[in-house]
Parts: C-alpha cells; sequence; structure tokens
C-alpha cells in the first residue's frame, strides 16, 4: 500500500471505532491525528480544548506565525510545508548555545532557559511542549506575569514528574490551549496536534 492509501485506512479505521465521539469539524481533525500517531483513543476523553484554541491556532498559522517547540524531536515531527508557505516558521532552541550558557548561569534546565529565549518573540506565535513539564510551567510562569503573549500554547508534557500538575495548571491559564488531562503526551501528540492545525489551515 502507499502512504496515502494506509492513511486513509488508518482514519477510516479510527472511525469506525470512535463511533459517536461528540466532536465537531474543527476539533475531531485535531483528536483523530492524536490518536493516528498513538493508536490510543483514550485521547477522546482526555482532551481539552480552549474555546478559542482551533480559530486561534489557524489564525496564527496563516498569519506566518513563529512556532517554537521544546524538543528537536517535535520541530521535526512538524509539515514544514503548510507552515512555510504562509511565510512561519519552526524553531527549538534546546540546542542552542546560548541557552545552554543562560541555563548554567542561572542554575536552571535548558528546557526552561528555552523558554525564556523564545517568549521574548513568541507574541501571536505558538509554543509546543511535548516533553518536559518545566518548560510548560515557566511558559504559564510567564503568561501569569506579563512576559509572554503567545497566541496558543500545545502542551502534551509526558511523565510522571510533574506532567500532569502543568497540565493542570495550563487549564487555568487565560491563553488558548490544547492539551489532555493525566500523564500521557509526548512530542509525536504535540507535533500532531500541529500538523492538523496546519492541515486546516489551507482548507
Amino acid at each position: 500500500m502507499k502512504p496515502q492509501q494506509i492513511e486513509d485506512l488508518s482514519f477510516k479505521i479510527i472511525e469506525q471505532e470512535a463511533g459517536d465521539h461528540g466532536f465537531d469539524d474543527l476539533h475531531w481533525p485535531i483528536v483523530r491525528r492524536m490518536i493516528h500517531t498513538s493508536a490510543d483513543f483514550e485521547y477522546i476523553q482526555t482532551v481539552r480544548f480552549h474555546p478559542d484554541a482551533v480559530q486561534k491556532g489557524i489564525d496564527a498559522i496563516r498569519n506566518g506565525c513563529s512556532i517554537f517547540t521544546d524538543t528537536n524531536m517535535a520541530r521535526v515531527g512538524i509539515r514544514k510545508k503548510e507552515i512555510s508557505g504562509f511565510g512561519g516558521r519552526v524553531d527549538c532552541l534546546i540546542a542552542d548555545e546560548a541557552v545552554a550558557e543562560r541555563a548554567v548561569q542561572n542554575g536552571t534546565t535548558r528546557a526552561l532557559a528555552a523558554v525564556d529565549m523564545a517568549c521574548e518573540r513568541i507574541d501571536d506565535g505558538i509554543y509546543v511542549v511535548g516533553n518536559a513539564p518545566t518548560a510548560l510551567l515557566r511558559l504559564i510562569e510567564l503568561i501569569e506575569a506579563g512576559q509572554a503573549n503567545p497566541a496558543l500554547i500545545i502542551g502534551f508534557p509526558v511523565g510522571f514528574v510533574n506532567a500532569a500538575e502543568s497540565k493542570a495548571d495550563l487549564l487555568g491559564v487565560d491563553i488558548p490551549y490544547i492539551t489532555n488531562t493525566g500523564r500521557k503526551g509526548g512530542s509525536n501528540i504535540a507535533a500532531a496536534v500541529v500538523n492538523a492545525l496546519a492541515i486546516l489551515s489551507v482548507k
């Protein structure tokens, strides 16, 4: 089978097994791609959308926004064709030398230092967290302090320490977000959400 045939069949299977999921035409393509990436139907119950999240994400992409990720894995997994077609770009600062130096100077993780640097240029952009709870917690802190103003946060840190807690904190932030409850997540899920938004942006 060709790649497109495999994807089409996968989506058909997902539609059959998901049944009456209750999502509309803007939200379901995102959840469906999360399931396609993970083979995990639990996201139907655990995904959380801010009311303005999907439209804000589409508008940001169409406006050529900057997208920052907390890992290179998420950056690599994001479709570039649609993003660059609108004049946008996808960056990850985690391996930046200046980030490493700032992390050492401040005694923090590189993920946290990368958020600090990205937030200097994130206005009306999208921040994508698929791994580090520290990155999401720092982003929330900067937003609450009025030092960051992203158009959308895609927050799917994964793991056992502060992953669920950081996402619970995100639900209380007055900034559009797409996230989930619990420990599950990952860079692949975060990238899948961006990809779904990118595809919706060209429709």
